[in-house]
């Protein structure tokens, strides 16, 4: 079978994706979490697997930073490999001192200044949503494990060294923006188009408020929280 960027074969990615952006998070949550791993994907270290988790089917895979990176993944994926559900895990930075290092935060909504949407299918928007029935699920699995979760509208960016830094907080008072990432925004329209599910679990890495940030070892390896949850959307 194969796309431009995804060498997998018919059936070897399960119906539920999870998609963090750093290839050696896949790597990381293949390793620890899944029985069975079967490695899909090697193109451009975008690196992608297939396993079991409590007995159940999952396939986790890297995006890449940013909207065209995970526009692309995610397209392919749904369009060419019959995925239903695309869950982006990833980190965030916060925009409000409300929100501490390694807080999870589910979106739902995600505003966006980009021009992704009208440029793929038209739409002139800056606001996209995720699947409910994702969400829902993904707030029942969190609950099961006691893990607080904050829900709220984040803001997908394509700037991630913005010029004017205190432009955020425009941002956040204007849209109610409680963090900020890069990719939800592409994969939320995808799946619009596309006749899909998709969410997205963040983790708080940095924030903008208080300045405090985690390292890139910490972002690659302990934001086991969010993964506990994501992987309990196992099918």
């Amino acid at each position: 079978m194969g796309t431009p960027h995804i060498e997998a074969l018919e059936g070897q990615i399960a119906k539920t994706v999870l998609m963090p952006g750093d290839p050696l998070r896949a790597k990381f949550i293949a390793d620890k979490f899944l029985e069975n791993v079967e490695k899909f994907n090697n193109v451009r270290n975008i690196f992608g697997y297939t396993g079991t988790y409590k007995g159940k089917r999952i396939s986790v895979m890297g995006s890449g930073m940013g909207m065209p990176s995970i526009g692309i993944y995610s397209y392919e994926l749904y369009k060419f490999y019959d995925v239903e559900n695309i869950i982006r895990i990833g980190s965030a930075g916060a925009y409000t001192a409300d929100l501490n290092l390694y807080d999870v935060v589910l979106a739902d909504a995600a505003w966006s200044e980009s021009t992704f949407a009208k440029t793929q299918s038209g739409e002139d928007v800056y606001t996209v949503y995720p699947s409910e029935d994702l969400n829902n699920k993904i707030m029942e699995v969190a609950n099961d494990l006691n893990i607080p979760v904050t829900k709220g509208m984040v803001h997908s960016s394509d700037v991630f060294y913005r010029q004017n830094f205190k432009e955020y907080e425009n941002i956040r008072d204007e849209h109610g923006c409680i963090a900020v990432e890069m990719e939800s925004f592409a994969l939320f329209h995808n799946a619009k188009v596309l006749g899909k599910k998709a969410a997205c679990l963040l983790t708080i890495s940095d924030n903008l408020v208080t300045m405090q940030e985690t390292s890139a070892d910490e972002r690659q390896n302990a934001f086991t929280r969010m993964m506990d949850i994501a992987l309990g959307l196992a099918e």
